[in-house]
């Protein structure tokens, strides 16, 4: 029997995969360094706290360590999610259950725009809940987004 950590990780293998297998058809990847380099995603420490946020529908909330905190309009104090993180070649991911229903985030680093303000997130966030896919930004104190505070 498999417990849930592990049949999330391994819900969440395709999205790592399409983290690690994101290249282009010509002679550069669409990933950071090079087709030889294999090293995974270090650009975010592991201790380091990722603040997400998407609309349509609203969501967001942040991440720190093996914690998720994930807000709705609905849940303004947010839901905690126990989260395992993984540190694919492009980009990071966390895997987890939220109300028993698989909930992956991927974060890949690109400028974003949540289309509400003139804010320029350096994550692009991608959220999976079952079936249902989101999108989004992210930031984290050591790579703000730019624009206003208070949009």
């Amino acid at each position: 029997m498999i417990d849930a950590v592990t049949l999330n990780i391994v819900r969440a293998l395709p999205l790592a995969l399409l983290l690690a297998g994101c290249q282009s058809h010509g002679d550069e990847p669409n990933v950071p360094g090079n087709r030889d380099d294999n090293r995974p995603y270090s650009e975010i420490a592991a201790n380091e706290t990722v603040r997400f946020t998407g609309t349509e529908p609203f969501w967001g909330g942040q991440v720190v360590g093996k914690t998720l905190v994930y807000e709705t309009p609905e849940t303004p104090k947010g839901e905690r999610i126990a989260v395992e993180r993984f540190d694919g070649r492009g980009g990071l991911s966390w895997s987890g259950t939220l109300n028993a229903t698989p909930f992956t985030m991927t974060l890949t680093p690109g400028d974003c725009s949540d289309g509400m303000s003139d804010r320029t997130y350096p994550f692009v966030a991608t959220l999976q809940i079952g079936d249902a896919l989101r999108s989004g930004c992210a930031w984290s104190d050591a790579h703000p987004f730019k624009g206003d505070a208070a949009p």
